[in-house]
């Protein structure tokens, strides 16, 4: 049996936070119920958007983990996604910079949880 792998990610409300991932990956949900929507990655992974587990989500509070989206292209098309997502108005958390790994920024969901983009492996 070929494994699955689901990304889940708590937010207050799955219908706002599906349209704001949505957009930002420019993809549509592969399932969708009122509080739990997922989004098909491809290769066996989802990432899932997950509401009502928590009641006092808060964008505030620090987040310890990151959903990372892996680009080819180098350090430009890195720079290019930045400047797609800042004109889409999402909150910078980081600003694009050069790590051991490559270029990369995070950006943050309207629930606080962390988006990094860096190159592919």
């Amino acid at each position: 049996m070929a494994p699955s792998i689901v990304f889940i990610v708590y937010v207050s409300d799955a219908p706002a936070s599906a349209r704001f991932y949505g957009d930002l990956l420019e993809i549509k949900p592969s399932f969708e119920t009122p509080g739990y929507i997922t989004f098909a990655l491809g290769g066996g992974s989802e990432l899932a958007l997950w509401s009502g587990q928590f009641d006092d989500l808060s964008a505030s509070v620090p987040r310890t983990s990151e959903v990372c989206v892996a680009l080819p292209g180098g350090p430009d098309a890195i720079t290019r996604q930045f400047d797609q997502w800042v004109a889409k108005g999402v909150r910078v958390v980081s600003e694009p910079r050069d790590e051991m790994f490559g270029r990369t920024f995070v950006v943050a969901d309207p629930d606080g949880n962390l988006i990094r983009v860096a190159p592919v492996d």
